[in-house]
């Protein structure tokens, strides 16, 4: 079975500030020629960077192949924001796939962070990790009472977290709301550098990496897989698609997804004095809109907000929407942290990003592309999932294959 490829849409738009410096960590070739392996990874990414370090370091040869370069896609438009919590709230799970499933679910991303973390941090990758809380809060008081109900289950899960009435929630934030969910155990880092340190770390293992090679076509034969590029190919026992979402060469899975720009903008360093008139803490900020909204500061102590999701849609005329988007997330939070006024814009992007019915990656493989195994659709919470993905692939590589796979395949949506 051969696929050809099309080119997907750019990723990203903007200079992120992860790439404000024009610095790299590493450059790897262009492939040229032919390369055999046992898994072949397509993206470069951070799930990309993960999983070649999870497969290389299980000593399976592992090539890497990426259109551009390592992690200066949707990685390096992310805001980093490591939330424990998927986007669909426990809740919301429960009613769809049950009490049993949906508290599974909520443990293993709660895991996947600190996996993450934890890797991270053992191989000594400087990329300005912070442990950090998450604050989860309602605008007004209707939607702080369905929240309650939300903090009320992940208690009755045994998840820890602590409940903020208005005034706790504006001490610590500097916002006005109705309530909000704190939980420990969240993080945040620079993506770029996260990825790139993952990645060279993958290459010390054993994995091969190429830059600036397109995929020309996917064919999957009885006992190998090959991929093919401009300049070469690569064969393989298994490829595994890690661009994050189903890029246009595989068309029958698009209708599984949404795509959407997310606009990121950050300030200025702000001075001590200054941060204490805004008055949010350090803290992971979200709130409980769709699309919703977040906050953070940076390690330089800038302030990182993001937001203003948009359905990407045929014809739209990008460089428009973005200037209106970003101008529009801009308002949104001086109207509600006034003390931003004041200080400048420093930077602005946008990214791509795909979501799921259910706001869960797809990770395994689908009946319609033999060879193939997928991790893909994480909608805002990549980092988290992407380490969830290498961990999950690397059990199904060894042949153990638990219930966890299951809540995360493509056959989950018929339940």
């Amino acid at each position: 079975m051969s696929r050809s490829v099309m080119q997907p849409p750019a990723v990203r738009a903007g200079r992120p500030l992860w790439l404000a410096g024009g610095t790299r960590a590493a450059r790897y070739p262009r492939l040229t020629g032919h390369e055999d392996c046992r898994v072949a990874i397509v993206g470069g990414g951070m799930t990309g960077a993960l999983l070649a370090h999870a497969f290389a370091s299980a000593g399976v040869s592992t090539v890497v192949v990426d259109a551009a370069s390592v992690g200066a896609g949707s990685t390096a438009a992310s805001a980093a924001l490591l939330l424990q919590e998927p986007d669909m709230g426990l809740r919301q799970l429960t009613r769809r796939y049950g009490t049993s499933a949906a508290r599974r679910i909520w443990a293993l991303s709660r895991a996947s962070v600190r996996e993450l973390t934890d890797l991270v941090t053992r191989l000594r990758i400087p990329c300005d990790l912070r442990k950090r809380d998450t604050v989860y809060y309602a605008a007004d008081a209707a939607g702080a009472a369905l929240l309650r109900r939300e903090y009320d289950a992940r208690r009755r899960a045994g998840f820890a977290a602590a409940w903020l009435g208005p005034g706790a929630f504006r001490d610590l934030t500097g916002l006005t709301g109705g309530g909000a969910i704190r939980t420990r155990g969240g993080a945040q880092f620079d993506p770029y550098a996260a990825c790139t340190g993952l990645m060279a770390a993958a290459v010390r293992a054993g994995a091969r990496v190429f830059e600036r090679t397109k995929v020309s076509s996917i064919e999957a034969g009885r006992h190998a897989v090959t991929i093919r590029t401009p300049g070469g190919g690569v064969t393989a026992e298994r490829v595994i698609i890690a661009t994050g979402y189903a890029t246009p060469w595989l068309r029958p899975l698009a209708g599984r997804f949404q795509m959407y720009r997310t606009y990121v903008l950050t300030t200025e360093p702000v001075p001590r004095a200054q941060r204490d008139d805004v008055g949010l803490a350090d803290v992971l900020l979200w709130n409980t809109e769709r699309p919703y909204h977040y906050a953070r500061w940076t390690a330089d102590h800038r302030l990182l907000l993001g937001g203003s999701d948009r359905l990407m849609r045929p014809r739209e005329h990008r460089r428009r929407q973005f200037e209106t988007a970003t101008c529009e997330l801009r308002r949104y939070f001086e109207s509600r942290l006034p003390a931003l006024a004041s200080i400048k814009t420093s930077s602005a992007w946008e990214g791509l990003f795909a979501l799921t019915p259910d706001s869960l990656p797809y990770v395994g493989p689908h009946r319609h592309y033999p060879r193939h195994w997928f991790a893909l659709g994480y909608g805002g919470n990549g980092m988290t999932f992407s380490a969830l993905a290498a961990r999950l692939l690397l059990e199904r590589w060894h042949g153990d294959v638990s219930p966890d796979h299951a809540l995360f395949e493509f056959g989950r949506m018929r339940a």
